[in-house]
């Protein structure tokens, strides 16, 4: 058997499926289903292939495939009448236990996994008893009950309101609609100045209860939408056209879609190219797509957006379309926009908890055209000994180094946050205290811990590379004094924190007595090792970029995130990733001995957020952080010796 293309997850689970010994069986209850209308099959040599509208599967395993697939098609493809009587005889033929019932219930199941049937219950019935098109075609290959959706856009009337009610979007837009089968009038109004078209219905029903929020790709969140909340009133979308440029704000309610299209204009307006906003394609494509998100949100279906399983877009946040003119194009981006009214919007997201998650949401964030930072590019900058990022700030250049390009992706974003926030006052609650981003909870108190980690009692510690020590420290002690030919000394202690093991390390050149990395750890190798890696990153970075404003060292607290990485049989403590996911294991025990020793003296981490007057884009920022997951806590300047950007240690 291939798979074309995956399902959206959770299809396997569909009524039919043998759930209880004594319950009936799929083939027993085959008579309830119907390919979905547009289907497509083929007969194979050894087997067949069917797609539908979005998904495909080629079931293959010799001849005797296509007399089994014959043998279900009499049912899939009767009237409901004959339905039932033929899934009967047909589990007669195949008795329970026998190879040939066993082979059409894993057939029936991968029908089911891709959306290829829908229950004949859905579906309108004509007087002949067939299942046909009352409820629409289209409706009937993307709807699990495509009448109940027909039902809600029968009973729902939409409004196009526009400036220009003969206006290209405007008119492009009330056709889309009614093709659909809502109906729609044009409404001159002033609610969508500036370019603008709003969208909105009344009288829709409920998401459809066979996809109500599922998670998308198996990653346990949210869906991006299937229909509007209950609390939004009336589903509304907006869609705008300027030169050159244009896009289509998520369904929600008037206010907040009207929110998101001042945003999205706002974020857009460089984007915007010279000459006539009207091109032929583009107004079509914008209003035709507006129509579509709210067409879907009354019938209670799934947002275009998820229909295609973009691996880009994160689950749970929003989504914006954006087109574009030369070349004309439209995609669907991540939307964490600054201005949250619907209650599912302004419902706190789940904190980030693995490096993976993290990774996918810093894209939202740096997105190019409607992100809140710059994208962190590693462009001609080499990725060894260390990998270098860099990316744009406020006041130039920021550097970023670490183990891998990933790492060093993340640690850049953390940073070039905590620079923009650091515009929005004094919101912590200590004074002088500072924002520290971080992917969840966890990553952020890591990362500001080990800043407040000055001072204090150090009882010095032996170190030297030798058999025994962890394979990072050795290794990259040894890329920073023998391969970059720095000639460095390591001095190591164990902090007075009261309990707990916590060391310091710090990495100086011998002749010259500067300063070239630091680190706090929950154990000497990990310290030296996070020490020599900052150490080797500063080198490198004055080679590369010599006087760069902004330089990023890396520090243990990703290592939080990788508790849970998967990690081969093979890989032991010398590969990133298992080295990462051991310090993972001493990271609580850390943090709980930092965390004590922090908290008399004032500093240890809270909840950190700007001033009511800092500036609307510092505010932007810290919404679209919490809207990813991430993290912002307080934390105090260090030391004057190591107040200069580090992502570890000060």
């Amino acid at each position: 058997m291939t798979v074309e293309q995956a399902p959206p997850d959770g299809a396997a689970t569909r009524p039919g499926t043998r759930a209880t010994p004594d319950a009936p069986d799929a083939v027993q209850t085959l008579g309830r289903w119907t390919l979905r209308p547009g289907v497509a099959v083929t007969e194979l040599p050894d087997g067949v292939h069917l797609r539908g509208w979005i998904t495909g599967v080629t079931l293959e395993g010799g001849p005797g495939l296509r007399v089994l697939w014959s043998r279900l098609a009499e049912t899939l493809t009767a009237g409901s009448a004959l339905a039932t009587d033929r899934s009967a005889r047909l589990a007669r033929s195949a008795p329970p236990g026998s190879p040939v019932r066993a082979a059409l219930l894993t057939v029936i199941a991968r029908l089911h996994e891709h959306h290829l049937l829908v229950e004949r219950a859905g579906l309108a019935e004509q007087p002949g008893g067939t299942a046909e098109k009352t409820s629409g075609p289209w409706l009937g290959a993307v709807a699990d009950r495509p009448a109940t959706a027909a039902a809600a856009l029968g009973r729902s009337r939409a409004r196009v309101i526009a400036a220009d009610p003969e206006g290209p979007l405007a008119r492009s837009a009330a056709r889309a609609l009614e093709r659909a089968g809502l109906r729609a009038e044009v409404v001159a109004g002033a609610a969508s100045a500036d370019g603008r078209v709003l969208l909105t219905a009344t009288g829709g029903g409920a998401p459809s209860p066979a996809v109500p929020d599922r998670p998308e790709r198996g990653r346990g969140d949210p869906a991006v939408a299937v229909g509007p909340p209950q609390d939004r009133g009336e589903p509304a979308v907006v869609v705008g056209l300027r030169s050159g440029i244009g896009f289509v704000t998520p369904v929600g309610s008037v206010e907040q879609a009207l929110a998101d299209a001042d945003a999205l204009a706002g974020r857009l307006r460089g984007r915007e190219t010279p000459g006539p906003p009207e091109q032929a394609g583009l107004p079509a494509l914008l209003a035709s797509s507006a129509a579509h998100r709210l067409v879907c949100a009354v019938a209670g279906l799934r947002d275009p957006s998820a229909e295609a399983d973009d691996a880009r877009l994160v689950p749970g946040v929003p989504t914006a379309l954006v087109a574009e003119r030369e070349p004309l194009r439209g995609e669907y981006r991540n939307w964490a926009g600054p201005v949250l009214m619907d209650a599912d919007r302004a419902r706190p997201a789940p904190a980030v908890r693995t490096l993976a998650e993290a990774l996918a949401r810093v894209p939202v964030l740096t997105d190019g055209l409607v992100g809140v930072l710059d994208a962190p590019d590693p462009g001609t900058l080499p990725q060894l000994p260390v990998a270098l990022v860099r990316c744009e700030v406020a006041d130039g250049v920021l550097l970023s180094g670490a183990a891998r390009a990933d790492l060093a992706r993340l640690e850049a974003v953390c940073r070039a946050a905590e620079l923009r926030l650091g515009e929005g006052g004094e919101g912590g609650p200590v004074v002088g205290a500072g924002p520290v981003v971080g992917a969840g909870p966890e990553h952020a108190r890591g990362r500001a811990l080990r800043r407040a980690a000055f001072g204090g009692d150090a009882v010095p510690v032996s170190w030297s590379p030798g058999p025994g020590r962890c394979p990072q420290a050795l290794h990259w002690w040894s890329v920073l004094v023998r391969r970059l030919g720095v000639d460095a000394d390591v001095a190591v202690a164990r902090l007075g924190t009261g309990g707990g093991s916590v060391f310091r390390a710090r990495v100086r050149e011998r002749t010259a007595g500067r300063l070239l990395g630091t680190a706090v750890e929950a154990s000497a190798d990990d310290a030296v090792a996070h020490a020599a890696l900052s150490a080797v990153v500063g080198v490198r970075a004055a080679v590369e970029l010599p006087g760069v404003r902004h330089l990023v060292t890396p520090g243990g607290a990703s290592a939080a995130l990788a508790r849970d990485a998967d990690t081969a049989p093979w890989e032991d403590d010398g590969w990133t990733t298992a080295w990462l996911a051991a310090s993972a294991e001493r990271e609580p025990e850390l943090q709980r001995a930092l965390t004590a020793w922090a908290a008399p003296a004032g500093h240890a981490p809270r909840p950190w957020e700007p001033s009511a007057d800092a500036p609307a884009d510092v505010h932007a920022l810290w919404s679209a952080l919490h809207q990813c997951g991430f993290s912002v806590v307080s934390a105090p300047p260090g030391p004057a010796e190591h107040r200069r950007d580090t992502g570890g240690l000060r």
